[in-house]
């Protein structure tokens, strides 16, 4: 009997007791006061904050806004590395609907279609930035770690599409009420806010295809312009600047890249570039006094007064390095404005999609004939609504701050000279530069002033809009590198190389003789 307890009866009872401590174990490991999954809310808010593109970066030089003129803390070459990777948000994306879904949402929810605008956003930018990226088979997980690249052309069709969806989804979230949208940092929820954004970006991709509205018919390019801007019930827009969707630094928790707390460490190492001063001055132009200093050298040594337009100077982005930096130490040039931009920690909103570019994007499409309507109304409006941010008045006058040379602290008001700017846009309009003409002239006058409403906003917008129309100049030379050419493209992330080297090496052979060219011609530039 002794036998037969030790042989069939002690084996089970150790197992009962393994297997009773093991669930005791694994009971006592979890803690109930940590949560095990991420609600869509909190999702929401992290892909939020890593979509925006923040003033204070490179893009600001390869826009040729505001450039470097020290080479230990940078420089101006456009010898492009890698671009965006934004999977690991596209992932979050992902898990955000899943999230709400569990949570008991519905089909149709205010985070899927969120999801839908960011998907067409980040992989839409993604491509902007490379070219073929992969989509279709991205974001599968140990399902497939080397996914094939799509065309630019299908990414750019599905992003359109996807967009035409999340309006779609809003319209119907919108019209039943009661919807919420937690974790918002933008718009607080408001579902109406961000069907005006996804139209506007829709506009906005649209116009970074014009070089296909003729070339790839199916593509609808005109049509859906047409559309969009011809139904606003069914495609709201934004209707003012109160409509952007922009970053809002908050101090003490969320600072602007510049503060006092900085300036003295980089407040001399970049200067505005020649690019968009010459701009300025040559419209004569207010916004000058709210975003520049006057040339030090100019005015203290020459006697040159600080409110002539020719005491703006902006540094020529191709000068070497070695010439700028000793043209700068003279006082040559001008650097940004100190009030705005360092008196405080939370500087300007930083916007993302802005009601002013909306406005010039509407205005090209019409001069390039993709819908009927006044072209110079757009144009006008877009105009206002960008000296409007600065606080320049149509008519009346407005306040600039100089920074007082040998001041120690922009925080105080005590250290800027103070000037009255009276303005009148009917006569900044009259002028001839400035005055919108049909064709050709209009077109570069709209991209112009698009240009300058875009200052220090919407990371490289600039940039690609520049790439795909040529305007504004955009000056190069040895302080450019790349053999003086400003690159047309970023190469594609090192991973890819190394973890998905087949289809990174076709993506190549099919766009760009088989080399990561950072000169290599897109798709949507041909």
């Amino acid at each position: 009997m002794k036998k037969l307890l030790k042989k069939y009866l002690l084996p089970i009872l150790l197992v009962m007791i393994v297997s009773s401590c093991k669930k005791t174990f694994l009971a006592d490991s979890i803690n109930n006061n940590v949560p095990t999954s991420v609600p869509a809310s909190l999702l929401l808010n992290g892909v939020l904050n890593n979509i925006v593109d923040f003033p204070d970066n490179s893009s600001e030089i390869y826009d040729q806004y505001y450039i470097y003129n020290y080479n230990y803390y940078g420089n101006n070459q456009y010898n492009f590395g890698s671009g965006d990777n934004y999977y690991a948000t596209l992932k979050n994306v992902t898990l955000m609907e899943q999230q709400a879904l569990k949570a008991g949402a519905p089909a149709v929810n205010p985070y899927s279609a969120m999801g839908k605008f960011f998907r067409a956003y980040l992989f839409a930018k993604m491509s902007l930035e490379e070219g073929d990226v992969p989509m279709t088979q991205a974001l599968q997980g140990l399902t497939n770690l080397k996914p094939a690249y799509d065309s630019q052309k299908i990414v750019m069709n599905q992003a359109l599409a996807w967009l035409e969806s999340a309006n779609t989804d809003l319209t119907t979230l919108i019209a039943a009420g009661g919807n919420s949208l937690t974790g918002d940092i933008f718009f607080g929820g408001d579902l109406t806010k961000w069907q005006k954004v996804v139209n506007a970006y829709r506009i906005r991709l649209l116009l970074e295809l014009s070089k296909k509205a003729i070339t790839d018919p199916d593509m609808n390019i005109p049509t859906q312009f047409a559309s969009i801007v011809g139904n606003p019930t069914k495609y709201p827009l934004m209707t003012s600047s109160a409509d952007n969707l922009q970053y809002v630094f908050v101090s003490p928790t969320n600072y602007y890249p510049q503060t006092p707390d900085n300036f003295g460490q980089n407040g001399s190492r970049q200067n505005s570039s020649q690019t968009y001063i010459s701009l300025l001055t040559s419209f004569q132009d207010p916004r000058v006094y709210t975003t520049a200093e006057p040339a030090r050298y100019l005015v203290d040594t020459k006697g040159q007064s600080p409110t002539a337009f020719s005491s703006f100077v902006g540094a020529d982005p191709g000068l070497d390095l070695g010439i700028m930096y000793s043209n700068a130490n003279a006082q040559l040039y001008s650097f940004l404005n100190r009030h705005r931009y360092y008196s405080t920690y939370v500087g300007e909103p930083s916007v993302q999609i802005g009601y002013p570019e909306l406005m010039f994007n509407i205005a090209e499409g019409i001069n390039r004939g993709w819908a009927p309507g006044a072209a110079d109304t757009y144009y006008i409006a877009g105009i206002q609504a960008s000296m409007a941010s600065y606080g320049i008045p149509a008519t009346g006058s407005f306040t600039a701050y100089f920074y007082r040379p040998g001041s120690t602290s922009p925080a105080s008001a005590g250290n800027y000279d103070t000037f009255t700017i009276n303005t009148n846009f009917a006569t900044y309009y009259a002028q001839p530069a400035v005055q919108y003409a049909p064709g050709a002239t209009g077109l570069t006058e709209i991209l112009q002033q698009k240009y300058l409403a875009l200052f220090r906003h919407s990371g490289l917008e600039a940039y690609f809009t520049w790439r795909r129309t040529g305007v504004p100049n955009f000056t190069t030379g040895p302080g450019t590198g790349n053999g003086q050419r400003i690159a047309l493209r970023f190469q594609y992330p090192s991973s890819e190389r190394t973890a998905n080297t087949v289809n990174y090496n076709a993506a190549l052979t099919s766009q760009y003789g088989g080399n990561d060219d950072i000169n290599g011609v897109m798709w949507l530039l041909k």
